[in-house]
């Protein structure tokens, strides 16, 4: 009795996010790094969520279904799509939200254990399109170029050869505020907008999905790209449940784990002496890589893998220490010139950008290496450029690269829904919302310690489902979510190094532009076959 009365306190102090009152919606100090499908850009003034509309009948929830055709390899894959709306409830079994989601089936007599890797996005404020139409998709954007593609019509769209359809079936979700996804009912944004608030909505969508195909034995994957990563480390925790989170179990557990754009640091997180120098070395890989890109240092000879592994050593070595030292008053004149020289011979930059520290901001580096050409490099892909001069300064809009491919990503996702899916819907689609969503967003976490790092969360779930395997993916060129750092997170949060796998390819954030979608695509295959043997 002793035990039932203890479960029962902690099922009343527990905190599911549709139980409670809606929480009052708080302010980042600041918003995470990333675009599509990271965090948006800084001054946002501060909303509060949308209150719930009038409860009204609810109709239906609408379906778009068609059939299609695709060829991965040789195989020939005929397969169904379902667009459309899945309803949330709350624990009063009241509709409160509407997840419009795209799945894709294979055909034939039917799998019940044929794996389904469930794909999602960032932000937050993000809808899944960018994976949808990028990389493992049945059908995929076409622009002129893979990297400095022009941005005016028209844009095309194609069967998708890199597609992972051949190994598990697809399901692209979108979450709420986003897509056409939206509170519904007696449901509000508060119910939704946030990181227990999100990954329990998440879960409870893949829990429904699982009993409507009735797939509850398939072997199941999850992919979340920039603050999907957050949502994709944190959604084992929601899936399984128990009396400490969500208020009741779940018990689906994840064969395996897939991160693009990867931040799993902790936010507002003091951490230990030493740990904001640590952040700001583990930067310089990357501006490093990208000055060997563009030949702005001498690559004697050094392949780009070789070149960044000396960096990355540079960085966690001679400069973390340097840093440090210069934090505490103690780098001798001599010490500081002999790291400046090292760093110009890595960066390119001239040796006055670091006349008044020894860092760089990423935002200085992509205006200050092509200087000379008058160019600037993007953020979110360093491979592209734009003409420094009469830029209007909006972090994502002007930005070298999100400037460049996103109306050719939009342009292909309305045509293909269109005249593939048949989807006809009387409400605009959300392809990245930052306003009101992005400042409402909830930060506050239940039943962790303050200041726990997302990485920590994936290490529980490996430690829980023991053979789930993780595969965290980055790009050299990416100077938004650095591939050092998210190594350095999963690192220092100890994940078991049998089951997982780092890779890095030669692309930006969005790692699967510029020839490099299948090579991703094959290693996501590679651990779905690894985890399903």
């Amino acid at each position: 009795m002793k035990s039932l009365s203890l479960i029962a306190a902690l099922l009343a102090s527990a905190a599911p996010a549709f139980a409670q009152a809606p929480p009052a919606p708080v302010s980042p100090p600041a918003p995470a790094a990333g675009g599509p499908p990271n965090s948006g850009p800084p001054g946002i003034p501060m909303s509060r969520a949308y209150p719930a509309g009038p409860v009204e009948p609810l109709p239906a929830p609408k379906r778009f279904v068609t059939k299609h055709v695709l060829t991965v390899g040789k195989q020939r894959i005929a397969y169904t799509a379902i667009a459309g709306e899945t309803w949330l409830y709350s624990r009063a079994a009241d509709p409160i939200g509407s997840i419009f989601s795209y799945t894709y089936l294979k055909d034939g007599p039917g799998d019940p254990n044929r794996p389904v890797l469930f794909v999602f996005n960032g932000g937050p404020g993000s809808s899944s399109l960018w994976l949808h139409m990028g990389a493992v998709g049945p059908r995929r954007v076409v622009l002129d170029r893979e990297v400095n593609p022009s941005n005016t019509p028209p844009f095309g769209v194609a069967d998708n050869p890199h597609s992972v359809l051949d190994v598990a079936d697809l399901v692209f979700i979108d979450p709420v505020g986003t897509g056409y996804s939206r509170p519904i009912g007696k449901g509000s944004t508060a119910d939704f907008w946030g990181v227990d608030e999100d990954a329990d909505a998440t879960a409870q969508f893949i829990e429904l999905w699982l009993t409507e195909h009735k797939r509850w034995n398939a072997p199941k994957f999850v992919m979340g790209e920039s603050y999907g990563s957050v949502r994709a480390a944190i959604l084992p925790r929601a899936l399984m449940g128990g009396p400490m989170y969500v208020g009741y179990m779940r018990g689906i557990t994840l064969n395996g784990v897939i991160l693009l754009g990867t931040t799993l640091g902790a936010r507002n997180a003091g951490g230990e002496a030493g740990a904001a120098e640590l952040r700001q070395a583990l930067a310089l890989p990357a501006m490093a890589d990208t000055a060997w890109y563009f030949q702005k240092i001498d690559r004697k000879g050094r392949s780009l893998e070789a070149f960044h592994q000396e960096v990355l050593a540079f960085a966690r070595g001679d400069y973390v220490e340097a840093l440090k030292k210069a934090t505490a008053g103690t780098l001798t004149p001599a010490d500081r010139a002999a790291l400046v020289a090292r760093l110009t011979g890595y960066t390119g930059l001239p040796a006055s950008a670091y006349d008044r520290a020894l860092t760089v901001n990423e935002g200085a580096f992509s205006r200050m290496l092509l200087a000379d050409k008058g160019l600037q490099v993007g953020a979110y892909d360093s491979r592209y450029t734009l003409p420094t001069a009469g830029s209007g300064n909006d972090p994502v809009a002007d930005d070298p690269a999100m400037g460049r491919y996103v109306p050719g990503f939009l342009a292909a996702f309305h045509q293909m829904e269109a005249e593939s899916l048949k989807v006809d819907m009387a409400r605009p689609y959300g392809a990245i919302v930052w306003r009101d969503l992005l400042p409402s967003w909830n930060w506050n976490r239940a039943g962790v310690p303050e200041g726990q790092s997302f990485a920590t969360d994936l290490a529980v779930a490996m430690r829980r489902t023991e053979k789930m395997r993780v595969l965290v993916a980055s790009g050299y060129y990416d100077l938004v979510t650095h591939s050092a750092t998210a190594e350095q997170s999963v690192e220092d949060a100890k994940l078991p190094k049998d089951r997982l796998t780092l890779r890095r390819y030669e692309s930006g954030h969005m790692l699967y532009l510029g020839d490099t979608a299948a090579a991703f695509s094959n290693d996501v295959r590679e651990l779905i076959r690894d985890a399903t043997k």
